[in-house]
């Protein structure tokens, strides 16, 4: 961020001023929707059986599951970049080799990485099909529907058991799709900026935006606990 300032001082030019300020009206929205992505969530009510143990009657509250719409947070950018800086590195390494099959992948491998439209592409589908694994890996429905028929718990109108599960499912992969989209406009909107505008000092997206308003969020979210807990 610090050399992006730089430059853009730098590069300071009155001429633009309108650009200037609509890139900074879109980076306020750029960050709003990223705070509203990042709390958004699908809540699932679910409701507890009464249970009558002698005197005592237990359960029958109602409550909800939070199905978050960023459920894999900025791992699946991480990972589609470390795999796309594989082109680069590999495309470098053979670009001094004299073996003429070699040179011809090195120019269509770095050819790859210069052509900002299409690496744009491969990123967003990188983006997309890792949001998608990833929330596969880290949630489990069939593990929650399992614990929620245990507990005693039901969601209304939908049978426990394998129904619970496939009602789970469905609306996780509903969710995960707008997750994923959004995580690989995100991933994305840096290099297609830099494109149509021809600054480099106009990057607004990408994993550093998402760690800025998370390690924000949860500050926020602690030091609002921690009033809580005076007041208690």
């Amino acid at each position: 961020m610090p050399t992006e300032i730089a430059q853009f001082l730098f590069t300071f030019n009155i001429a633009n001023l309108p650009l200037y300020i609509l890139f900074l009206a879109v980076g306020i929205l750029i960050v709003a929707g990223v705070v509203i992505m990042t709390e958004a969530e699908r809540p699932i009510p679910v409701t507890y059986a009464k249970q009558v143990r002698g005197d005592h009657v237990a359960g029958g509250t109602q409550t909800y599951l939070p199905l978050r719409v960023n459920q894999a947070g900025v791992i699946p950018i991480i990972f589609a970049l470390s795999i796309l800086l594989f082109p680069q590195l590999i495309g470098n390494a053979l670009a001094s080799m004299s073996n003429p099959i070699l040179h011809s992948i090195s120019t269509g491998l770095l050819w790859f990485v210069a052509n900002m439209w299409l690496y744009s592409l491969t990123y967003f589908i990188f983006v997309f099909l890792f949001t998608y694994f990833y929330t596969a890996v880290t949630f489990d429905p069939n593990q929650l529907s399992q614990n929620l028929q245990k507990n005693g718990a039901f969601i209304p109108g939908i049978r426990p058991g394998p129904a619970t599960r496939d009602y789970i499912e469905k609306v996780l992969n509903r969710i995960t799709m707008i997750g994923a989209v959004f995580l690989g406009c995100i991933a994305v909107l840096p290099l297609i900026m830099r494109a149509v505008t021809g600054i480099t000092a106009f990057a607004i997206g990408g994993t550093a935006l998402l760690i800025v308003v998370s390690v924000v969020l949860d500050l926020i979210k602690k030091i609002e606990a921690q009033l809580s807990m005076r007041e208690y």
